[in-house]
């Protein structure tokens, strides 16, 4: 028997129920894995680049930078920040779409730079110069140390009295005075309300509990490692403007990606050898790179609804069924806003971080 009960303990699951357990509910979070953070969260090669995502999503990422450059005492071991820089290229025919990006993160408060090809080339000496119409920069982009934030909150859900279950997949959800979440085991937990933070399987949570959907699909995203030439561990995440490929260092070697965005049914996500060889392709095309191997490979799925912005909130039908969802591979920078803005919402209180709830709700969706 709890206040809230919350499915899911990915990055969104997680954060959530430490910032309400932080409030003085009492929570119990239910993860289907036996492990928390197996799927998305635990496959994210996460940057945080503030000019990325829909523009309601792009407000949660600047407001959750505090809580990466200052958290909480004793919740992590060492920074979750860390210097590396995001620049965007474009070959001739994505100059119109690189200047759009440019404009639209200058009006939403980013300081983006724009880069001529030789400076471009400066930053990643292997690109091919003739390939390089424009590009820009940002600075203030960091590699984030995932494992870290999520077990930040890990600390905080467990210091506060939090109860975390895992190999607790949910199979039926029975609505009354108490809601009645049932697991594979047989195993019964009651709450108040149910947050529905589960990633990829977020509809078909809905479904047992009686909820229209919201439209959720997931979506494949291959990464792959090659080996990184001499002082690679410089450079900064290079992405085309049309984002067909990135790559950036992760240590000795390059975390590369086709930018895949292939909808797909909910599942242990596995790369695909096409998939893969289109982003060598690709990067081979704008860079002397000469990838021919791969040392490793995975997938993560990214859940995305039509518009591109996140679901939070309560659902216009069902009481006391929330929603937090479609973070549409945005969720490890933006976690720290969207959670304190659901934990606002779940426990009735004014949006501390000053973000407007309206562009989020899940009526806007459900039909």
């Amino acid at each position: 028997m709890s206040d809230v009960i919350v499915i899911g303990g990915g990055i969104a699951g997680i954060s959530a129920a430490a910032e309400i357990a932080a409030s003085g509910a009492d929570v119990t979070l239910l993860e289907a894995e036996s492990q928390l953070a197996y799927h998305t969260t635990g496959r994210s090669a996460a940057l945080f680049f503030e000019n990325y995502g829909h523009p309601t999503v792009r407000a949660l990422s600047r407001a959750s930078r505090a809580y990466f450059e200052n958290p909480p005492i004793g919740t992590v071991d060492s920074p979750i920040l860390s210097p590396r820089g995001a620049m965007v290229v474009a070959p001739p025919d994505q100059v119109r779409t690189l200047r759009d990006q440019i404009e639209e993160g200058r009006r939403h408060g980013t300081e983006v730079l724009e880069l001529t090809a030789e400076e471009a080339c400066g930053l990643v000496p292997v690109l091919r110069a003739e390939m390089v119409a424009a590009a820009s920069y940002e600075a203030d982009a960091a590699d984030m140390d995932v494992a870290a934030i999520h077990q930040s909150y890990v600390r905080t859900f467990r210091g506060c009295g939090g109860t975390v279950v895992t190999s607790a997949r949910v199979t039926s959800l029975e609505p009354g005075q108490q809601w009645t979440a049932t697991t594979g085991d047989g195993a019964r937990y009651s709450a108040r309300v149910v947050i529905n933070a589960a990633g990829a399987w977020c509809d078909h949570v809905a479904a047992m509990a009686g909820a229209r959907q919201v439209g959720l699909v997931p979506k494949r995203r291959t990464v792959f490692m090659v080996t990184g030439p001499a002082r690679s561990a410089e450079w900064p995440l290079t992405v085309d403007a049309a984002h067909t490929f990135y790559f950036k260092p992760d240590g000795p070697q390059l975390l590369c990606s086709p930018a895949d965005e292939t909808p797909t049914e909910p599942a242990d996500a596995r790369p695909e050898e096409l998939d893969i060889a289109l982003a060598i392709e690709r990067i081979n095309e704008m860079t002397t790179l000469g990838i021919r191997s791969i040392r490793s490979s995975w997938a993560g799925l990214r859940s995305f609804v039509a518009d591109g912005g996140m679901v939070i909130g309560f659902d216009g039908d069902i009481e006391s069924f929330f929603w937090l969802a479609g973070q549409g591979g945005t969720g490890i920078q933006t976690a720290p806003a969207a959670a304190r803005l659901a934990a606002d919402l779940v426990t009735g209180v004014p949006p501390r971080s000053g973000i407007d709830p309206a562009p989020f709700t899940p009526t806007r969706l459900q039909v």
